[in-house]
């Protein structure tokens, strides 16, 4: 059981450390990494998915569990304990959804078919384009292979630790995202530029030149403006939704609430 994960600190792009002793994420703790392009937000993650030993460009180091990860956990893709989805992930095996699903759950020696079904009314919850058992995964689109991804490592996967870069821009329901893996008791990373994502996690760092300048927590304030940010969120979301559907955009629509 993974109780938590340690990043100690390497260096920026000018080969100076960064300032800081660790960072401690513990389970069930959801963060954002924040700053703007080219500021170390990929590499951070990417560190963390290797579970780097002084061994990447960065020279940090990630503990799990306040220890060094084994070798075979490290580099044995069945024991990694950390699901990574990018918005550049994407699927080759050329398998309906339902076959992709069943492949990954008796590789898990998961023998419950229920679980497939869970795994894409999941994905459902976070896509405005349904995903059906039969298509292919070879032509779903970017918001759907996301969203699939996504409700795989958190049901199949079972990773406890998950690596979310950019999701606001594939196209999927980010707001159900969030309020689904914060109740889970998972580690949660994302790297964005959403300020609703970033105000809605407890935690966020702040990059620049390759390292970690700054680490915030969420206060009262950010939460109150975050709820005021997902209000408009929804709205659009609905307003884009309905534009996708060829109806016309009606004031009454407009000023919908959800509250």
């Amino acid at each position: 059981m993974i109780k938590e994960l340690t990043i100690l600190p390497g260096k920026d792009k000018n080969a100076n450390r960064e300032n800081f002793d660790q960072i401690t994420i513990q389970a069930g703790e959801t963060i954002s990494i924040v700053g703007p392009t080219g500021s170390g937000k990929t590499a951070f993650i990417t560190d963390i998915e290797l579970l780097a030993q002084g061994d990447t460009a960065t020279k940090r180091r990630i503990l799990i569990n306040g220890k060094i990860p084994r070798e075979e956990v490290r580099y044995d893709p069945a024991q990694k304990p950390i699901a990574m989805i990018t918005q550049n992930t994407k699927c080759f095996a050329d398998l309906s959804v339902e076959d992709f699903l069943s492949v990954h759950a008796r590789a898990r020696k998961i023998r419950s078919k229920k679980i497939i079904n869970d795994t894409i009314e999941l994905a459902n919850k976070f896509t405005g384009e349904k995903i059906k058992p039969h298509y292919k995964v070879t032509v779903l689109s970017g918001g759907q292979t996301r969203s699939l991804l996504i409700a795989d490592a958190l049901l199949i996967g079972a990773a406890p630790i998950i690596l979310l870069d950019e999701i606001e821009n594939a196209g999927i329901f980010k707001q159900e995202v969030i309020e689904i893996i914060q109740n889970t008791s998972k580690i949660i990373i994302f790297v964005t530029h959403d300020p609703v994502i970033a105000l809605l996690t407890k935690k966020r760092l702040i990059m620049g030149t390759g390292a970690v300048k700054k680490i915030l927590c969420q206060n009262e304030s950010e939460t109150g403006a975050a709820q005021n940010l997902l209000e408009l969120d929804r709205k659009m979301g609905v307003i884009r939704e309905n534009l996708r559907a060829g109806f016309e955009i009606t004031n009454e629509l407009l000023n919908v609430s959800f509250a």
